[in-house]
């Protein structure tokens, strides 16, 4: 679990979330350039699953959007487009990524972006007791309650997971 020893400066996303009333918990540990999800949820013992990745990604059209994704799941870029009603998607390159969002890469929030972007959730997310999500540090993650995505948000449930449990990122 989170080790109490090391202190977590503010960030735009505890920000946000301390505003409007989000009990969350947090939980630093020692990020790994490439360690992604596996890495994070090794460190503080949780399952993958629960462990809940930000990704910019883009229309056709440049747009940018965000997408919340388990851990040990990819993202179906047809299936998300399919359901958005989009003609493509893909993931932003990292630094259109970091422009979009404020946030480098590894550290991406939902919470207390920099552009206001639409915000779509695979749904099996929502259906978890408690995620594990970027709280805008790289080695720096907020726990609480799925609901909140959709609460604070506003955030569109989509079915465009691929892999299994044991899937790798």
């Amino acid at each position: 679990m989170a080790r109490k020893d090391k202190h977590v400066s503010e960030t735009p996303a505890t920000q946000m979330l301390r505003g409007a009333g989000v009990a969350f918990s947090e939980h630093p540990y020692d990020y790994v350039d490439h360690g992604g999800t596996a890495e994070s949820a090794r460190q503080l013992g949780v399952p993958e699953h629960t462990v809940v990745k930000t990704l910019v990604m883009q229309d056709e059209r440049a747009q940018p959007l965000i997408v919340l994704m388990h851990g040990d799941r990819q993202v179906s870029t047809k299936a998300l487009a399919r359901e958005i009603g989009c003609k493509s998607v893909a993931p932003c390159a990292p630094e259109v990524a970091q422009r979009h969002s404020g946030y480098l890469v590894g550290g991406t929030s939902p919470f207390g972006l920099r552009k206001a972007m639409p915000v779509f959730v695979e749904a099996t997310v929502l259906a978890l007791p408690r995620i594990c999500i970027n709280g805008g540090r790289r080695g720096f993650l907020v726990g609480l309650a799925p609901q909140v995505l959709v609460s604070l948000l506003d955030a569109r449930p989509v079915h465009c997971a691929l892999g299994g449990e044991a899937a790798a990122t």
